[in-house]
């Protein structure tokens, strides 16, 4: 067995928590320096605008002082004063709202427990399922969001002593019961919004010559795991016998040479787990999945408490479904668990709720909630979880050996 302790190298962890915290502390830095230059009732400004350039956007150098002639219809701030402002009139409620969004930081974590534990029909404790989602977790915060921390999961589950095959399954619908989510929820809640006010603009970017838009970029998103969910639904539930022929036929090709044990491996997993849970009850699928929409719910309503805090207005239908539209730029983020990319991505999709200038130090917060606590936890608990595994591993390896020799002398005699 690979040393657990070699996956995660001090590189793997390191570089996120360095491209992270740049970015927050560039942004917010940039925040800090330049004005908040806003648009306020005429009268209740302390400066005008003479677009000096024509190009439609206010400079501070193109703001003067109002006068009798002139009046002020713009306000120029900046982020340390609103601080102050909030700091000042913070309230109890705000203090609460921060409460009730760590609640459901921890209570996400419960569900992903509880899921794991009624996946594997309660063979893993409550101690085995939290070292697990920890750990799956920090894996998933160490590497690209496009891979995700599916490969660690099968590793990691593997080892608890409930069999790779069935380690497999468990990995397997776990992905499929994710993607039935936002297969399901991101439409209803989008189309009951509004589309129009759902997507935002400001993130579009070019890449090789092309255009790409949020519009873009979330259906191509939507329809690898549309893709995902009907390949595993097809494979596990429908046709297990032609996936394990289909993978069989590949790693009999050249151009997979290489991987031919582990696709004619994957091919028996896939057997297996078809006939793990072909035959759970309706039930048991229904639960699954409610504990599934509860821990996504809970992944999400971090961001409406956190706004809350901080601001008494908002529409919290719009906060939750653009959420569902920001997930997708964070899957296909290559940078170890979308650092830089969620820091940037934050304020661009929820400004219209912020405080002006607070949303890059919001971002952050909101990282210290959902992010980093997992790169602290996760090295704390790996080391723990190794000690744990190595030595079943030791004891395992020990009770064969003394079944062996019990064997070999009872063959003698």
């Amino acid at each position: 067995m690979a040393h657990p302790l070699k996956i995660f190298s001090f590189n793997r962890v390191i570089v996120p928590i360095i491209i992270g915290l740049a970015v927050a502390v560039f942004l917010i830095a940039k925040d800090f320096s330049e004005p908040i230059i806003s648009e306020v009732e005429a009268g209740h400004g302390d400066y005008y605008w003479i677009d000096a350039n024509n190009d439609n956007a206010k400079d501070i150098s193109e703001l003067h002082l109002a006068d009798e002639d002139n009046i002020g219809n713009i306000s120029v701030d900046h982020q340390k004063d609103i601080l102050k402002l909030i700091i000042k009139n913070w309230t109890w409620a705000s203090t609460i709202f921060l409460l009730i969004a760590m609640f459901f930081a921890v209570m996400r974590d419960f569900m992903y427990m509880l899921r794991l534990r009624h996946l594997s029909d309660k063979q893993l404790s409550w101690k085995q399922s939290f070292q697990i989602i920890m750990i799956w977790e920090f894996g998933s915060a160490i590497t690209p969001s496009i891979v995700g921390g599916s490969a660690v999961a099968f590793f990691i589950v593997s080892l608890e002593g409930i069999g790779v095959a069935r380690s497999t399954a468990i990995v397997l619908i776990t992905a499929l019961l994710d993607e039935l989510f936002y297969i399901i929820i991101a439409p209803i809640v989008i189309i009951m919004v509004g589309v129009n006010l759902v997507f935002v603009h400001d993130f579009d970017f070019s890449l090789f010559g092309f255009d790409f838009g949020v519009v873009t970029v979330f259906f191509i998103g939507y329809g690898f795991m549309c893709l995902l969910t009907l390949i595993i639904l097809l494979a596990i539930f429908i046709y297990p016998n032609s996936f394990k022929k289909f993978l069989y036929y590949l790693s009999n090709r050249n151009v997979f040479t290489k991987k031919k044990a582990d696709l004619q491996k994957v091919g028996d997993d896939v057997i297996t787990s078809s006939i793990e849970f072909k035959g759970k009850s309706f039930w048991f699928w229904i639960k699954a999945y409610l504990i599934t929409i509860s821990s996504w719910i809970s992944r999400f309503l971090v961001v409406n408490f956190i706004i809350l805090a901080f601001s008494s207005y908002g529409d919290q239908v719009l906060i939750f479904a653009r959420q569902l539209v920001m997930w997708i730029i964070l899957c296909i983020s290559p940078t170890p668990g979308s650092s830089g990319i969620a820091e940037f991505a934050f304020p661009i999709f929820f400004n219209d709720f912020i405080p002006l200038g607070l949303g890059s130090t919001l971002s952050v917060l909101w990282r210290l909630y959902t992010y980093y606590p997992y790169i602290i936890l996760g090295l704390i608990v790996l080391p723990i979880w190794t000690k744990r595994v190595l030595r079943r591993q030791r004891m395992k390896k020990i009770k064969e050996n003394q079944a062996l020799e019990k064997q070999n002398k009872e063959t003698e005699n």
